[in-house]
C-alpha cells in the first residue's frame, strides 16, 4: 500500500476529497489507458483528510460508474474503504478494460466522452485514438466494432427491407448485428445508414490512359443507395445493339447485365471498409474496371476464389444482402463472371495485391462488328452518356450547334467537346457541315 502523504497524482493515481461527477472522467481514462486508482478523502497535494461517510462515498462511486460509463466497466472496478492516519479513505481501483473505448454515457463515443490518461491529467481522446481503440477491440471485424457516429437514421434501409417484405425493427437490427449488446450502433449499422460517408467514384474516359474524362460521379450515403446509383451509372455506359431474327428482337449488350450486377455486389460486400479509400469504377472504350480496397482475406487463396470457396470479410453485411435477396448464394459470383465469358477471346482479369482487388471486364463486340469498327450497329442507336444526350437535345432544339456552343453547354475543354462530337458522328447521330469557323453540326436525317 502506498504512503498517501508522500505520493502525488500521476499516470495511475488521482486524488479527490470525495466523490464528484467529474471523477467519472478519471475512471474512463484509467479504463482506456493502463488502469489506476481514484483515492477519495485525499487533498490534491496528497494530504489525507478522510471522507465523512465512507459507505455513502462508496455507494456514489459505484452507482456513478455503473450508470454513467459505457460499456459496462464494473467487472474491472473494485471499491474499498481503508483506515489511514485516524481517517477513512476510499480506494476506487479501475483496471484497464477489454472493451475499449469506454466513454461517458451522456456524451457518447466522441472526444467529449472518451478520455485517456496523460501524466496526472485525464484528457479527451483524439478521434484517431478512438478509432484505433475500436479497431483493436473488434480485432479484424470492422463491421462489429462500435460506430464512432451514433446519431444515425435508416430511411434507405427501411425502404430496402420494405421492398423485400421484411420488417426493420430494433429487434431485427440486433439480430443482424447492427446493434450490439450495449444498445450501441455498430459499423454495420453505419454502413447501411443515411449518414454513411464511404464512397464509390465512377468515371468514363475517352482513352485507356485515364487522361480525359467524359463523365464522372461520386456516390455516398447508405450502401443501399450506392448500389442503385452505381448500377444506374454502369447501365448508362453499357451500349446495347438490337437486331431482328425473323420476328424476334435480339438485344446484345457490351457487358452482360448479370455480370455487371455480380461485379458491383462483390465490390460492395467484400470491400475492406477499414482502409477508408473509395472504390473505383472506370469505363474505357474497350473495358470496364472495378477497383476495390482490400485484397483477399488472409485465409483465402487465389485458387480458393476461383474454385468458389467463400470466406467473407464482412459476413454480417453479406448476410443482410442475402436476406434481402440481393445475393443468391455465397461464393458463386466469380464463377458466374467466368462462365459469362466462356469462349470469348478476351477474358476477365483479376489483379490482386495485399490491399487492392481489381476486376477488368473486356467489352464485347456486337455481332458483325469488325475489329476496327467502334460503332454499335443498332437498329436504334442510343447515346451512351449524359453529355451526348445533352448535345443531341441542344442540336434538336436549335437546329445546329457549333463546337464552341457544345464547349460552353457542357463546361468542358475544347478537346473534350471535339471528342464528344466526333463520337456522335462516328455513330451517325450527327453530321458536320462547313469548314473552319463556319463548321456546324446537325442531326442525321
Amino acid at each position: 500500500m502506498i504512503d498517501m502523504v508522500e505520493s502525488s497524482e500521476g499516470l495511475h493515481t488521482e486524488f479527490k476529497r470525495d466523490w464528484v461527477q467529474g471523477a467519472k472522467r478519471s475512471a474512463v481514462a484509467f479504463a482506456n489507458t493502463d488502469g489506476g486508482t481514484i483515492w477519495l478523502g485525499v487533498d490534491d497535494d496528497g494530504r489525507i483528510c478522510g471522507v465523512e461517510n465512507a459507505d455513502e462515498s462508496m455507494r456514489q462511486a459505484t452507482q456513478a460508474i455503473s450508470d454513467g460509463i459505457r460499456p459496462d466497466l464494473m467487472p474491472f472496478v473494485s471499491v474499498e474503504s481503508e483506515a489511514r492516519d485516524k481517517a477513512v479513505v476510499v480506494a476506487v481501483r479501475v483496471g484497464r478494460g477489454t472493451n475499449r473505448p469506454y466513454y461517458l454515457a451522456d456524451k457518447g463515443i466522441r472526444p467529449a466522452g472518451v478520455y485517456v490518461r496523460s501524466g496526472a491529467a485525464s484528457i479527451p481522446a483524439s478521434e484517431s485514438a478512438i478509432v484505433d481503440m475500436l479497431r483493436n477491440t473488434a480485432g479484424d471485424s470492422y463491421e462489429e466494432a462500435v460506430s464512432i457516429t451514433q446519431d444515425l437514421t435508416f430511411r434507405s434501409a427501411e425502404h430496402a427491407f420494405h421492398n423485400a417484405g421484411m420488417a426493420f425493427t430494433t429487434a431485427s437490427m440486433r439480430t443482424l448485428g447492427m446493434v450490439n449488446a450495449d444498445g450501441m450502433f455498430t459499423n454495420l449499422a453505419w454502413l447501411l445508414s443515411d449518414q454513411c460517408t464511404v464512397s464509390i467514384k465512377a468515371a468514363e474516359f475517352t482513352e485507356s490512359d485515364k487522361e480525359t474524362f467524359l463523365d464522372r460521379q461520386e456516390f455516398s450515403g447508405s450502401l443501399f443507395d450506392q448500389i442503385d446509383q452505381v448500377a444506374a451509372f454502369v447501365n448508362r455506359h453499357n451500349p446495347v445493339s438490337s437486331r431482328t431474327e425473323g420476328l424476334k428482337r435480339v438485344d446484345e449488350y457490351a457487358y452482360t447485365p448479370l455480370t455487371l450486377r455480380e461485379a458491383l455486389l462483390n465490390m460492395i460486400v467484400h470491400r475492406d471498409y477499414a482502409l477508408g479509400a473509395p472504390s473505383l469504377v472506370s469505363v474505357f472504350p474497350d473495358r470496364m474496371e472495378f477497383l476495390n480496397p482490400g485484397g483477399l482475406p488472409d485465409s483465402l487463396t487465389r485458387s480458393d476464389m476461383f474454385n468458389g470457396i467463400s470466406c467473407q470479410r464482412n459476413p454480417k453485411l453479406a448476410n443482410v444482402f442475402y436476406r434481402l435477396h440481393l445475393v443468391e448464394a455465397y461464393g458463386t459470383g466469380i464463377r458466374r463472371i467466368l462462365a459469362d465469358y466462356s469462349g470469348e477471346a478476351d477474358q476477365p482479369e483479376f489483379n490482386i495485391s495485399d490491399h487492392v482487388f481489381r476486376l477488368v471486364l473486356p467489352r464485347r463486340r456486337f455481332a458483325g462488328q469488325g475489329t476496327g469498327d467502334d460503332r454499335s450497329h443498332s437498329d436504334s442507336p442510343q447515346p451512351v452518356n449524359d453529355r451526348e444526350r445533352r448535345i443531341l437535345d441542344y442540336v434538336e432544339k436549335h437546329g445546329v450547334a457549333t463546337r464552341a456552343e457544345v464547349q460552353s453547354l457542357l463546361a468542358v475543354s475544347q478537346a473534350t467537346a471535339a471528342k464528344l462530337l466526333r463520337s456522335l458522328m462516328q455513330r451517325d447521330m450527327i453530321v458536320r457541315e462547313g469548314n473552319g469557323p463556319a463548321t456546324v453540326y446537325r442531326l442525321t436525317e
